[in-house]
């Protein structure tokens, strides 16, 4: 592995100008396909083998043209105080936007008046308008939701309060400020790391080149493959995050690897082959971890892991060959200022530094702000370990209490029209308004009846319609609206209530049960999603690190700080605390596919600096240094870049925080979160003080396990044995 990156490093860096046109070309090429591409209008979402997406197949093929699982919206009117829905003058006002919204759009399927459905409040003070769509809220075009939205706005006037709700508002929201944040960021964060514009621009250049391939070819291949907005967004903050962070690798050890002495060719080549390894396994744990979301069975989910997965390959090769090639054009800049000056005035002193030879002895003992921590973990490991893991158990204590679902409208922000329209229904007909239950029965009128009677049996309903029946007269549908709100406890043991009361052809479904089916799938397909990413990713760690226990004290780590995480998330987000200071409004479950979803991406970040930090640990221990001497080696080369990566990434997920949207939100406070706790107290606090506990155990493997893995020598002791011996080998690659 070592001896192949090697080549292939120092030949990207004397063939620069080959490479850096072919990647400009990919991306020119990738920019055209975006560009040219027909726009996606379809982003299906299903649940396979969920009751309520049978449901909704039963309903498409028994009511066809009914659009079961179409957008809907509800514009929602509130008489001024005093006043009446049925006085003459708001009466039309809403005959007059019954009238517009049929109009309004060519997906709509059904506008209900709500004067001949009676959806007015018992006092008179709300009525709402009925809006079916015959597609989902993917779906809509702009042009309907902006109709929708005119439409809303012209009825206002005259004390009239006008709201919309429903989700054929739900739109992506815009997210650019927390990605332009992240950047500058990361750029500010850079530069203090390098000392050097040029260094530290080179890592923003090629992730912007990465994640501007990666989401053009998202986008141009979007409607061939029903790809959705959501996935070109996961493959953005990934792709940005993992560029900026494998770019930034390479470079370090660049400049280290100058410091010793070395050509500028010889040191790419080095870099490529050290770091480089690094970056491959690295990138094999994020790929790893985002394709197995597949394991979900849930086909957005595993279309966006794929798509994701797609951009941190780019990312991996990017760092491997363009990284080396505009180091080649950098040339000393890459270097700080203050760093060439250094080496000027130690060149004049010692004479200049042959090939590989190290660098000067002053310069070797001094320490760091990472000996001197590795240092200090060295003298009181216990004390670090117990600090670590029990400040992590304090915070993840709140994820016991984890209650999953998905937020509706009444967790957005007041100043949200949905969320107005949801207090106004809440209001003027009762919380479970907002989250009604369809109830699809599979027979004749006399088993639709039996089945309103079960129903009206039960506990937690406020309202059961009549059954409608479709032509033939075997299915009808039954609305049940809840007493509770749509994400609340009682609601979801009302839906089971439903299921557990009737037989199998009863079926319940709609917007509150699929949240429900979705919560629920994604908790069953936790374990195994775990047990799937964290095994593939231990036997891979096992060929990178050659042990057994530092692998393991990996995967428990990870486990640890994403655990915390979800503690704090819950903390937040569930229990409100400091939500004020997040700009949460309104608590409310936590999004189901949270857990999952932090696992799988955080689960591969955290490898990286795993990977990074403890191959130079490794590195060192294999060439012959004791293990506290290891420990102390791998965080004087590692720490600052490892620090420094984590800050990125932090930032880049931290700009999410500022979304309006309360799940964008959620998804950037956790994972931001999550890198915090296991990049700086995990990384950097409990695993060197496990593995200076540990000593030379912690680098055992079995002889049998030895002889059956393959060794892909990471630590580039290949190529260190080459130079040293000047063997056959070392002129092979100087010749490549």
């Amino acid at each position: 592995m070592a001896t192949f990156l090697y080549k292939l490093g120092r030949s990207a860096f004397r063939r620069r100008r080959l490479v850096a046109l072919l990647w400009v070309a990919l991306l020119a090429l990738a920019g055209v396909g975006a560009a040219t591409a027909p726009t996606a209008t379809s982003s299906s979402f299903s649940i396979p083998g969920t009751e309520a997406q049978r449901a909704f197949d039963l309903l498409e093929e028994r009511f066809p043209g009914g659009s079961a699982d179409g957008a809907t919206a509800r514009v929602v009117f509130k008489a001024p105080a005093g006043q009446s829905m049925q006085d003459p003058a708001n009466k039309a006002k809403v005959d007059k936007t019954v009238a517009a919204l049929k109009t309004g759009s060519d997906q709509i399927a059904q506008v209900t008046d709500p004067y001949t459905a009676k959806t007015i409040s018992r006092d008179g003070s709300t009525a709402y308008v009925s809006v079916a769509y015959k597609v989902n809220a993917m779906e809509l075009t702009e042009e309907t939701r902006q109709a929708l939205r005119e439409t809303g706005e012209a009825a206002q006037g005259q004390g009239l309060t006008v709201e919309i709700g429903g989700d054929a508002l739900q739109s992506m929201p815009e997210t650019g400020a927390g990605e332009i944040i992240g950047v500058i960021v990361a750029g500010i964060v850079l530069v203090i790391t390098f000392g050097s514009l040029v260094a530290a621009g080179l890592p923003l250049l090629t992730a912007i080149i990465g994640v501007g391939i990666g989401v053009s070819t998202i986008t141009a291949l979007a409607s061939v493959l029903d790809l959705g907005s959501t996935t070109s967004t996961l493959a953005m903050m990934i792709g940005l995050a993992v560029g900026i962070d494998y770019a930034l690798f390479i470079v370090s050890r660049y400049r280290a690897e100058l410091a010793e002495g070395r050509e500028k060719e010889e040191a790419a080549g080095r870099a490529a082959g050290t770091a480089g390894s690094a970056v491959v396994f690295a990138g094999l744990t994020v790929v790893i971890a985002l394709v197995g979301l597949a394991v979900v069975n849930i086909p957005m989910l595993t279309k966006m892991g794929f798509a994701a997965a797609g951009t941190v390959v780019i990312a991996v090769l990017i760092a491997l060959t363009l990284i080396p090639a505009l180091l080649g054009f950098a040339g000393d800049k890459v270097v700080g200022r203050k760093q060439r000056k250094a080496a000027e005035a130690a060149a004049d002193a010692t004479g200049p530094a042959t090939n590989g030879a190290a660098a000067p002895a002053s310069t070797e003992a001094k320490a760091n702000a990472g000996t001197r921590w590795a240092r200090f973990v060295l003298r009181r490991p216990l004390m670090v370990l117990l600090v670590g893991v029990l400040g992590l158990g304090a915070i993840a204590v709140p994820a016991a209490s984890l209650e999953m679902g998905l937020p509706d409208d009444g967790v957005k922000p007041v100043s949200a029209t949905e969320r107005r329209a949801y207090d106004l229904l809440s209001d003027g007909f009762g919380p479970g308004f907002n989250g009604p239950l369809l109830v699809v029965v599979d027979g004749d009128k006399a088993a639709a009846d039996k089945t309103v009677t079960a129903i009206k049996g039960l506990d937690g309903w406020a309202h059961v319609t009549p059954p409608t029946p479709n032509k033939a007269g075997d299915t009808a549908m039954i609305t049940v609206v809840p007493e509770d709100r749509p994400s609340s406890v009682r609601t979801e043991e009302l839906v089971h209530d439903i299921r557990g009361a009737t037989g199998d052809d009863v079926l319940v479904t709609g917007a509150t049960a699929m949240n429900i089916d979705f919560s629920q799938k994604m908790n069953d397909a936790l374990l195994p999603y775990l047990a799937l990413v964290v095994g593939l990713a231990f036997l891979l760690l096992m060929v990178v690190f050659r042990s057994v226990l530092v692998p393991l004290k990996a995967a428990l780590g990870f486990l640890l700080s994403v655990v915390a995480a979800l503690g704090a998330v819950v903390a937040v987000f569930q229990w409100g605390w400091l939500g004020s200071l997040f700009g949460v409004e309104q608590t409310g479950p936590i999004m189901s596919m949270m857990p999952i979803f932090m696992v799988g991406v955080v689960f591969g970040l955290a490898m990286d600096y795993e990977v990074f930090l403890v191959t130079r640990m490794r590195e060192a221990y294999v060439h012959g240094a004791r293990p506290g001497e290891a420990i102390v080696t791998g965080f004087k080369h590692g720490a600052r870049v490892v620090t420094a990566a984590a800050v990125i990434m932090i930032a880049v997920f931290a700009g999410f925080i500022g979304s309006s949207e309360q799940m964008v939100k959620m998804i950037g406070f956790g994972l931001a979160v999550a890198v915090l706790f296991d990049a700086f107290v995990v990384r950097m606090a409990i695993v060197p003080a496990v593995l200076a506990l540990l000593g030379h155990r912690a680098w055992w493997l079995p002889k049998w396990l030895g002889r059956v893995l393959p060794n892909v020598d990471v630590e580039g002791e290949g190529l260190t044995a080459a130079a040293t011996a000047g063997t056959p080998a070392e002129k092979e690659l100087v010749r490549a």
